[in-house]
């Protein structure tokens, strides 16, 4: 009975975390088998702020591991928000919570982008960092996004 909780719960909640989409990739590293070390560029808009899309890139290893899954990417990224139209608060939300996520190896490490709203200078800010179960990692990325007026 508890997996079918856990599905139900993940069917309630996809909706609630951004999904992304590829923009393009540049390779980094030649494998001689499998796909190369790619650096991969992806968009996706927040889903509880209008108005705001983020540009994400991120490694993403390649090889035979990687082919099949079985790499664990760097935890290198970088984001880049901006304000792309009328920005409108569709739901209530916390601070630090999670916008997009990505499992970055196949059991314990994922990338995360969070969103906090600084009230007292009427910011968006959007971090990027990657997490592990074991031990997280200190490489981050920041981008901030105004809340201003958009031209009707």
């Amino acid at each position: 009975m508890k997996p079918f909780f856990t599905l139900f719960a993940a069917a309630l909640l996809a909706p609630l975390v951004a999904q992304a989409e590829i923009i393009g990739s540049v390779d980094t590293a030649f494998k001689l088998m499998g796909p190369d070390d790619k650096i991969v560029i992806e968009a996706f808009d927040d889903p509880k702020v209008s108005g705001v899309s983020c540009h994400l890139s991120r490694a993403r290893r390649g090889g035979l591991t990687g082919a099949v899954g079985l790499a664990e990417d760097t935890s290198d990224a970088s984001i880049a928000c901006r304000q792309v139209g009328v920005i409108k608060f569709l739901e209530d939300f916390k601070d630090g919570e999670s916008v997009f996520s990505q499992k970055t190896s196949i059991l314990f490490k994922k990338m995360q982008v969070v969103r906090f709203l600084d009230k007292k200078r009427n910011t968006l800010v959007y971090l990027v960092y990657s997490d592990k179960l074991i031990e997280g990692s200190p490489k981050n990325s920041l981008s901030t996004v105004p809340i201003l007026k958009w031209p009707e």
